[in-house]
């Protein structure tokens, strides 16, 4: 079955949209209908399947997130006992265990069967830039 991976860049805390290129993949590979399985190789990240016409809804959610898991510099985390790799990176892997590094989108007619405003996400939990890998597998 079709597989790739995608690198994608990104520059601290936020959601990187990558819809197209995983469309793009899906149109690329023939396959008419199946399965497309989205698994990104990090754990301070996610993904996530969101609105993708309004950006407030990014600037929302990136807010609630900073809200419901602070840096462990805040006295509110001061129960954290990982903080070798910095003051975000504990509550980086908190919020991608809150979350998804997994997804599964059906296929039909040669491209991704989502919601009109549904767009593919991955969610950086980390302030500095990374290079993410974003594994996309298709299967009938």
């Amino acid at each position: 079955m079709p597989q790739t991976i995608l690198t994608l860049s990104t520059r601290g805390q936020g959601l990187y949209e990558f819809t197209d290129q995983a469309n793009a993949f899906v149109r690329h590979s023939g396959m008419l209908e199946g399965l497309l399985t989205v698994f990104v190789r990090h754990t301070s990240c996610s993904l996530l399947i969101q609105e993708n016409a309004d950006p407030d809804v990014k600037t929302d959610l990136n807010s609630f997130f900073r809200r419901l898991v602070p840096p462990s510099s805040d006295p509110s985390m001061r129960w954290v006992v990982h903080t070798t790799e910095g003051p975000d990176d504990m509550p980086a892997h908190i919020k991608a265990a809150l979350t998804q590094v997994s997804i599964g989108i059906p296929v039909g007619n040669s491209g991704l069967v989502l919601g009109t405003w549904q767009g593919i996400y991955l969610f950086e939990h980390r302030d500095r830039s990374h290079r993410r890998e974003v594994v996309l597998h298709l299967s009938s």
